[in-house]
């Protein structure tokens, strides 16, 4: 082969892989949050976690399905030793005498005695199914229990669950993408987008 027809060498970095379009979704969604930013504030959020757990093994608990994609993220850029879990929610209800009331399980269980514990959730609404969640764990004796979150919507908050690492807060808006799912849908997206 002549030696100006020589194929360039591949550096293994290649081209930046194209994120699905918003355009295919305009009439659904407006974007509020693009994908850099969500990247910086990750990255950002790890550093703290990296800082509060030094020499430490910390056991990050992923709540189903919102925490995929962030928790994924999140792990990547921890420096401590690292132990995944993943449970998830299921609600249901119970007969007390007149009275229904809503049992909240987490499947699997945990055991988290004497370990320190992130839970790491994609969204946060009313806090009641991660507030009934830092309670079961802390009623087990952990070293620690933490919460890590990507999106917070404050007006929908119904408990005082303490969130130590926030990604985003927000009020009024439906958000979608980055791992949470409209009707299942749109947890693809590399950004988080509003529902119009």
């Amino acid at each position: 082969m002549k030696r100006g027809n020589r194929a360039k060498k591949r550096t293994g970095r290649g081209p930046a892989r194209p994120a699905p379009r918003i355009k295919a979704y305009a009439k659904y969604l407006r974007v509020v949050v693009p994908e850099r930013r969500i990247r910086n504030r990750v990255a950002a959020m790890a550093k703290e976690i990296n800082r509060d757990y030094r020499g430490k093994t910390l056991h990050v608990v992923g709540i189903l399905e919102n925490c995929y994609i962030f928790m994924a993220d999140l792990v990547r850029a921890l420096t401590m030793p690292v132990i995944c879990h993943f449970v998830k929610a299921e609600t249901r209800e119970v007969a007390s005498g007149n009275v229904e009331l809503h049992e909240i399980l987490y499947m699997p269980r945990i055991d988290a005695h004497g370990k320190d514990v992130l839970l790491v959730d994609g969204l946060l609404q009313s806090g009641v199914t991660l507030d009934h969640l830092v309670r079961s764990v802390l009623g087990q004796g952990p070293n620690s229990v933490r919460t890590a979150i990507l999106v917070e919507r404050q007006d929908e908050r119904k408990t005082d669950v303490k969130t130590d690492y926030v990604g985003f807060r927000t009020t009024g808006r439906f958000l979608v993408g980055f791992g949470l799912g409209y009707q299942e849908q749109f947890r693809n997206l590399p950004y988080l987008a509003a529902l119009k």
